[in-house]
């Protein structure tokens, strides 16, 4: 403050974490309307759902498309059905609810909106001014949700497939670049001139991996890959656990605004000064 500014008021502040380690920020950076049902989905009693994988932190939020001809193609809802029911099947994904009634034809139905776990810097507060006082409730975890569209790959696949460029697609199907950690495999050459059979001999191959001095495998890459490749399976292992989607106007939203505000008078005492204050902050 400038010695010149004026205090304009004063506003007592309330500390709660009874919500805690539930308070998140969700961000949309593509998203242009509200997370709502479309109302013509909304009629046909549509309604957006989720659900959660807590130990790896991935969210989704499935929202049901816009069913009016003028927006949404229903033939070619057809083939992308298909290509994401074949995509679930590849990730190892129970669709639980999901699943299409016996006899009925897939189609995609709803816009997956999957979640990025970011790195937060610092405490995140959630804050809100109520008859002149500030609540303020702990925010343990920020996601940013993008639509998933894994499923046009298969699509994409399938379309090489069917043009007769199977060479490339095996070769794109054929997993992950070789370790540079492993060592590589032995291959046999046969000569088209001699048809003489080859003699099998044995070869022994050994690895060294260099270690620095901290006893730590050198080779940041393949070790970034191979924490990839574990995340990815650990990712796809772990099951699925439905949540409960509630709008901010059903009583269930209101019921948990009304919660981020504190109910307790009991002062808090601060037990550091200015000088611990100023050290924790980084840059100074």
């Amino acid at each position: 403050m400038d010695g010149d500014d004026e205090l304009v008021s004063v506003l007592p502040i309330h500390y709660s974490n009874t919500l805690s380690p539930n308070v998140h920020i969700h961000q949309f950076p593509l998203l242009s309307r509200p997370l709502q049902t479309p109302p013509a989905a909304a009629v046909s009693g549509k309604r957006i759902r989720a659900r959660i994988k807590p130990i790896t932190r991935r969210i989704e939020i499935h929202v049901p498309v816009d069913p009016r001809p003028e927006v949404w193609n229903s033939e070619r809802s057809k083939s992308l059905g298909v290509a994401r029911q074949e995509d679930d099947r590849e990730k190892n994904q129970d669709v639980g609810k999901m699943k299409q009634r016996e006899g009925e034809e897939a189609r995609l139905t709803e816009v997956r909106m999957r979640s990025e776990h970011i790195p937060q810097e610092g405490a995140y507060m959630l804050g809100v001014v109520r008859n002149g006082h500030l609540h303020l409730q702990p925010i343990s975890e920020t996601h940013q949700f993008r639509p998933t569209l894994t499923y046009l790959d298969v699509m994409s696949r399938k379309t090489r497939r069917s043009r007769g460029d199977a060479g490339s697609d095996e070769d794109s199907d054929d997993g992950p670049p070789p370790d540079p950690d492993e060592p590589p495999p032995v291959q046999t050459i046969t000569s088209k001139k001699e048809k003489k059979p080859l003699e099998a001999k044995e070869v022994q191959v050994s690895a060294r991996k260099a270690m620095d001095d901290k006893g730590n495998l050198q080779g940041g890459l393949s070790a970034v890959r191979r924490e990839m490749l574990l995340a990815i399976r650990a990712e796809e292992d772990e099951a699925w656990q439905d949540l409960e989607f509630c709008d901010g106007e059903t009583a269930e939203g209101q019921e948990m605004f009304e919660a981020v505000f504190s109910q307790s008078d009991e002062h808090l005492e601060c037990k550091s000064d200015i000088t611990t204050f100023l050290k924790d902050i980084k840059g100074l």
